[in-house]
């Protein structure tokens, strides 16, 4: 399963999903990480540079060109959960700590 999660420069979970500078990719098969690719996506410079759409289409697109089914975050907006929801893509929130670790629940749950 291919997660997102916003990450900090010290590799924790970074509670501003939408507002996120850095994403990692984590590919997870049978509770483990089996790739890990670090995006700097400046998505909290950008956030106001246009739309709520535009910002949302630019997550969308990194989501999509990523292909991933699931993102492991703290919280997100009412907005991006119907985004994230028309597609398809499985949001498992409430964590925080180790971004790695929080890939692997958030691959747990999404598969549950």
């Amino acid at each position: 399963m291919r997660v997102c999660v916003p990450v900090t420069e010290d590799g924790q979970v970074d509670p501003r999903w939408g507002r996120a500078e850095a994403v990692a990719v984590a590919e997870v098969s049978d509770g483990a990480i089996t790739s890990w690719q670090q995006h700097q996506v400046g998505w909290g410079s950008q956030h106001d540079q246009g739309t709520e759409g535009s910002h949302h289409a630019r997550i969308a697109r990194f989501l999509r060109d990523n292909q991933v089914e699931a993102i492991a975050v703290n919280h997100v907006g009412d907005g991006m959960v119907r985004m994230l929801g028309t597609m398809g893509i499985r949001i498992v929130g409430g964590l925080g700590g180790d971004a790695r670790a929080a890939a692997q629940a958030a691959a747990a749950a999404a598969a549950a």
